[in-house]
């Protein structure tokens, strides 16, 4: 559904991730869950844009390292909370190191997506924001916006996992996922985020290579999912047991999410 997609000047992947259907045959309200890129390129308009939507809570999935080279930008009458994590603080972020190091062909950043979404939702910083994120989504009755640096792996892994909390069936939630692969031009784009990789990395890339690392499959998500499964039983065995996300406060966030 691209009527999700909020179009901004210099704001990738802004969507709202609300409006979907749920199993006990609610809907989950618009207007409250939003999702995007981040925010240090914003323009003015942009950011009276934000300000418009009057977000409670912004919660910056990213390394404390990505924060530093890409500050967010918020407008003077922000009053919202802002959740960010320095337990990841040490070390170089690993996309950036398969950037400089490994073959980038399709296959290998697939390989390499696939293994970084096995290894995501057990981050101790992911692990850390996900539950302050969830414990906000009971108390607050304002949006709440999440983002990474792209809007699509961090940020796509806790859009499906309040999906999953909220009862939206699974073709919906990867829908929802997917949905990065329309709202960012990734064939437009590519060219350019090619010479900036090699002005990075001094590598060439495959125009091929650019697209398959810029968007999403369902087996990258999948195999997050499978990795949660594997370890803890189901999702709602990782929300509670890994997030303290438990029935009260399912009921809670339901309450508040659910029309």
């Amino acid at each position: 559904m691209t009527s999700r997609i909020h179009a901004f000047d210099a704001l990738d992947n802004f969507r709202d991730y609300g409006g979907y259907d749920t199993a006990a045959g609610r809907a989950l309200k618009t207007g409250r869950l939003f999702r995007s890129a981040h925010q240090a390129s914003a323009s003015e308009a942009d950011l009276q844009r934000l300000a418009a939507l009057d977000l409670g809570v912004v919660v910056d999935l990213r390394r404390p390292v990505e924060r530093r080279r890409q500050p967010s930008k918020r407008a003077a009458n922000f009053t919202g909370q802002v959740f960010e994590s320095d337990l990841d603080e040490a070390g170089e972020a690993p996309h950036i190191t398969f950037l400089k190091t490994a073959d980038l062909t399709p296959d290998s950043g697939r390989r390499f997506m696939t293994a970084t979404y096995r290894q995501l939702p057990f981050a101790p910083a992911h692990i850390d924001l996900f539950g302050r994120y969830f414990s906000a989504l009971g108390e607050t009755d304002r949006p709440v916006l999440i983002h990474c640096a792209a809007g699509k792996d961090r940020t796509g892994m806790l859009a499906a996992l309040t999906h999953h909390l909220l009862g939206v069936g699974h073709d919906d939630l990867m829908e929802d996922y997917l949905l990065t692969n329309t709202a960012v031009d990734l064939v437009g784009r590519a060219p350019a985020i090619a010479e900036q990789l090699k002005g990075f990395t001094g590598r060439e890339a495959s125009h091929d290579a650019v697209v398959a690392f810029m968007g999403v499959e369902p087996a990258y998500l999948d195999a997050a999912i499978a990795a949660i499964n594997e370890r803890y039983g189901s999702i709602y065995g990782y929300l509670e047991q890994a997030l303290g996300v438990d029935a009260a406060l399912r009921a809670r966030i339901t309450e508040r999410l659910a029309a």
